[in-house]
C-alpha cells in the first residue's frame, strides 16, 4: 500500500481510538475531571504517567539532539530520568498522602496563605505554557510531514485534536487515552530502532547495537566519530560544552522534573498512597524502554543521514548526492520547511559539512570546490520521524512512527493543559475568588481555561524559541526555580513560613525568566533578545536551559533568610508537616 494512504489509515485509526475514549470517559464531576475519580489502577497509571512523561521532547526531539550534540546531549537522559526518580521517591508519596488535587492547593494550605496559592498558580502556568510550546512544536512537525502540509497548518490540526479529547474527557479521558498512546508510541519508537540496528550492526537490540561492530567492520561509535571528524564536525563521543553548564543543566532538568505539576497530579489518580509508590515504579519501567533506546536511535540516525548525502569518499567528484536524485524522504521534509537545501557552488550536488570550522572550511573550498554547507536547515526535531524513511524501512513502520510521534506530543500536551485548567478553575476561581462556585460552573470554567491555553500554546508553538527539547528544558528550569523549592521546604522544613515561600518563589521565577528572556527573546517573541544566545555571552558559560538550577538556589536562600527574620509558622501547620512526613497510615490519603 502507498505510504501516504497507509499513514492516513494508521493515524486515523489511532485518532478514532483517542476520541472514542474521550467520549466514553467524559468527565461528569470535578473529581473525574481533575483526578479521574481516584480510581485508576497503579499499573495503568504507571503506563499513563510514562506516556505523559515521554512527550514530544522525549519521542521526537531528544534523539535528534543526541544525534547532533552527541555526548553533550546525555544531560537530557540523566536529568529527566534522575528527576523522575527524585519525584517518585521523594515528593509524590508525601503529596499524595496529603490528599489534595493540585500543587497550588498544597502550597496554599502548607503556607497558610491565599497569596502563596496565587503565586504557585502563576509559577505553574508560566512553566506549563512554556512546556506546551514544545509539545505544539512537536505536533506541528509530525502533522506537517505526514499530512504533507506546512508546519503552521500542522500545529493548527494538532490544536483541534487536543481540544476535542482533553476538553471533553478531563483527567479520566486523558488517562485512558494516554494508555493507548503509550502502546502506540513505544512500538513506534522501538520497532524502527530494532530494524536499523539489524541493518547497521546485525544486532536486534539497539541498546547493544550501539556498542557493537558494524556489518562493514569497525565499532559503531568509533566509525561515527571518524565520519563526523572527516566532515569537520567534533567527535560524537567527547564533551564539547563546559562541565559547569552540563552539571547545572542536569540538575535543572532533575529538580524541574520533580516540580512539574502535570506529572505530580498523576499520583492523585490512584486510590491509595501505596498505589502511588507502585505506579511510580511501573512508570519507571515503561519509561526505561524508550530512554535506553534513544542513544542508539540518535547515533544511527545521524550516521544514516550523512551516508545518504556523502555517498562516496569525501572530495570525490561523484562522492555527494545529486540533488535531482534525492530520495523521497528528502523531498517530503522539504515540503514542511524543516529541511532546506541551497546549492552554493552550483554543482547540483549536496554538500553537508561543518563550515563553521575555519580550518576544514578552507580545505573544503581549496581542495574540493565546496562553498559552504548546503544543508542550510536540518531541524533536529525531524530526525526520529525521518529515520525509518532514511533507512528505507517498510511503509507500515514509517506510518507507525507517524502515529507514535503524534501520540507522544498529544499525550503530554493534554496533561499540561489539564494542569493549567485546574490551576485556573480550582485554585484561582474556587480557591480564591469564587469559593461558592457550583461544581457545574467550576467544570465549565476549567474547560474554558483549557481552550484558552490551547490557543496561546498553539500560537507560541508556531513561533518556538528553540527545538522541542530545548523549549521543554526551559520549562523544567522555570519549574525548578519556582515550584520545586516550595514543595521541598514545605515537606522537609517546618520553619519556612508563608512570607519566605512567597518571596522565594517570586525571586526564583523572576531571575530565571529574565535570564531566559535576555537570550531567547522577551516573552519568547523572536528578535527581541537583549544578547545573542551564544556561550560567550552567557553568565559564567551557563545556558538559559541550565539557569533553573541557579534560580532554585536563589529561591532556597531567599525563602530561608526571609523565614528567619519573620514569624514562625503556626503550631498546627508545623504539626501537619510532621504528620505528612511520618510514614504512618500508608493505606489511605488524608481527607481535609
Amino acid at each position: 500500500m502507498e505510504l501516504q494512504t497507509l499513514t492516513y489509515i494508521v493515524v486515523g485509526l489511532t485518532f478514532a481510538i483517542y476520541i472514542g475514549i474521550a467520549i466514553w470517559a467524559r468527565a461528569a464531576s470535578t473529581g473525574e475531571f481533575y483526578v479521574a475519580g481516584k480510581g485508576i489502577h497503579p499499573v495503568a497509571n504507571g503506563m499513563a504517567t510514562a506516556a505523559d512523561w515521554m512527550s514530544a521532547a522525549s519521542f521526537i526531539s531528544m534523539a535528534g539532539l543526541i544525534a547532533f550534540k552527541g555526548y553533550d546531549a546525555s544531560v537530557y537522559l540523566m536529568g529527566w530520568t534522575g528527576g523522575y526518580v527524585l519525584l517518585a521517591l521523594l515528593l509524590a508519596p508525601y503529596l499524595r498522602k496529603y490528599g489534595k488535587f493540585t500543587v497550588p492547593e498544597f502550597i496554599g494550605e502548607r503556607y497558610y496563605s491565599r497569596t502563596a496559592r496565587i503565586v504557585a498558580v502563576i509559577c505553574l502556568i508560566v512553566a506549563s505554557i512554556t512546556y506546551v510550546i514544545g509539545q505544539m512544536k512537536g505536533v506541528g512537525v509530525a502533522f506537517g510531514r505526514f499530512l504533507e502540509v506546512d508546519f503552521h497548518t500542522g500545529v493548527g490540526v494538532g490544536m483541534a485534536i487536543v481540544f476535542v479529547y482533553a476538553v471533553l474527557g478531563g483527567m479520566k479521558g486523558i488517562t485512558y487515552t494516554q494508555i493507548a498512546q503509550y502502546v502506540v508510541l513505544i512500538f513506534a519508537y522501538t520497532v524502527p530502532a530494532v530494524f536499523i540496528s539489524l541493518q547497521l550492526t546485525g544486532h536486534p537490540l539497539p541498546q547493544l547495537g550501539l556498542g557493537s561492530t558494524m556489518e562493514g567492520g569497525g565499532q559503531m561509535l568509533a566509525t561515527l566519530d571518524k565520519v563526523l571528524v572527516d566532515l569537520g564536525f567534533a567527535q560524537y563521543t567527547v564533551q564539547k560544552g563546559t562541565t559547569l553548564n552540563m552539571v547545572l543543566l542536569t540538575l535543572s532538568l532533575m529538580i524541574g522534573t520533580a516540580g512539574l505539576p502535570h506529572v505530580i497530579i498523576r499520583f492523585f489518580t490512584v486510590p491509595k498512597v501505596k498505589d502511588a509508590r507502585s505506579s511510580a515504579g511501573w512508570a519507571l519501567v515503561f519509561i526505561a524502554i524508550l530512554y535506553t533506546t534513544a542513544p542508539a536511535v540518535g547515533a544511527m540516525s545521524i550516521y544514516n543521514l550523512i551516508k545518504t548525502v556523502q555517498t562516496e569518499q569525501i572530495g570525490s567528484p561523484t562522492g555527494n548526492l545529486v540533488y535531482e536524485e534525492r530520495p523521497q524522504w528528502f523531498r517530503n521534509w522539504e515540503k514542511t520547511g524543516l529541511l532546506k537545501f541551497e546549492d552554493k557552488n552550483g554543482d547540483g550536488r549536496v554538500q553537508y559539512y561543518n563550515d563553521s570550522n575555519p580550518e576544514f572550511a578552507a580545505q573544503a573550498k581549496a581542495d574540493y570546490g565546496w562553498n559552504g554547507n548546503e544543508m542550510v536547515k536540518v531541524d533536529r526535531d525531524i530526525m526520529v520521524l525521518a529515520n525509518p524513511e532514511i533507512a528505507k524501512l517498510p511503509n507500515w513502520v514509517i506510518a507507525l512512527v507517524a502515529a507514535g510521534g503524534i501520540a507522544a506530543a498529544l499525550s503530554t500536551a493534554a496533561g499540561l493543559l489539564l494542569a493549567i485548567s485546574s490551576a485556573i478553575s480550582h485554585d484561582l476561581l474556587k480557591g480564591v475568588f469564587m469559593p461558592d462556585i457550583s461544581e457545574k460552573n467550576e467544570l465549565l470554567a476549567g474547560r474554558i481555561a483549557m481552550a484558552g491555553a490551547i490557543l496561546v500554546a498553539g500560537y507560541l508553538g508556531m513561533n518556538p524559541p528553540g527545538f522541542a527539547a530545548q523549549v521543554v528544558a526551559l520549562a523544567f528550569g522555570l519549574a525548578a526555580s519556582s515550584i520545586f523549592p516550595a514543595l521541598m521546604m514545605g515537606i522537609f522544613n517546618k520553619r519556612v513560613n508563608n512570607t519566605g515561600a512567597i518571596w522565594g518563589m517570586l525571586s526564583g521565577l523572576g531571575v530565571t525568566l529574565v535570564y531566559i528572556f535576555m537570550f531567547k527573546g522577551w516573552f519568547f517573541v523572536p528578535g527581541t533578545n537583549t544578547f545573542p544566545n551564544t556561550p560567550d555571552n552567557w553568565l559564567l558559560g551557563i545556558s538559559p536551559e541550565a539557569f533553573g538550577a541557579v534560580g532554585a538556589l536563589i529561591n532556597f536562600i531567599v525563602a530561608t533568610l526571609v523565614s528567619k527574620v519573620t514569624a514562625e509558622p503556626p503550631a498546627d501547620i508545623q504539626d501537619m508537616v510532621e504528620h505528612i512526613r511520618v510514614p504512618k497510615g500508608a493505606s489511605g490519603a488524608v481527607d481535609h
